[in-house]
């Protein structure tokens, strides 16, 4: 259960101010879903005041199930007024036909880089 690079590391230059990106393991599954959770909101605890975009960043994520959708969604729904969330995930790739076959693609932006990501 790691983040790439670590939640509590900002990621200069990619976190430009009121963002924050944070990288997801290579699997989101039963096993580290709900841990991952807290990992997240302590991330964009750090960054509330003035936080007004999330990137969750899925492009190392090989797998994931229905466990990841629940995770994308509660973030979704705790993040602060006003702060959106935003997924990368590769186009072809397992995250990404998740949030489509989901729904939770149409909620919830999907880019296929961060640099897209922060740019929207």
């Amino acid at each position: 259960m790691t983040f790439l690079p670590p939640p509590s590391e900002t990621c200069e230059p990619c976190d430009p101010p009121g963002c924050v990106v944070l990288a997801l393991p290579r699997e989101i599954d039963f096993c580290n879903g709900t841990g991952l959770l807290p990992l997240i909101m302590t991330a964009v605890d750090q960054r509330s005041d003035g936080l007004r975009l999330v990137v969750v960043d899925l492009t190392a994520t090989r797998f994931m199930d229905s466990q990841g959708v629940r995770l994308l969604d509660e973030v979704r729904r705790r993040l602060p007024g006003g702060a959106r969330l935003r997924v990368v995930a590769a186009p072809g790739g397992v995250p990404s036909r998740v949030l489509e076959l989901s729904g939770l693609r149409r909620d919830v932006p999907v880019h296929d880089s961060v640099k897209e990501a922060l740019r929207s």
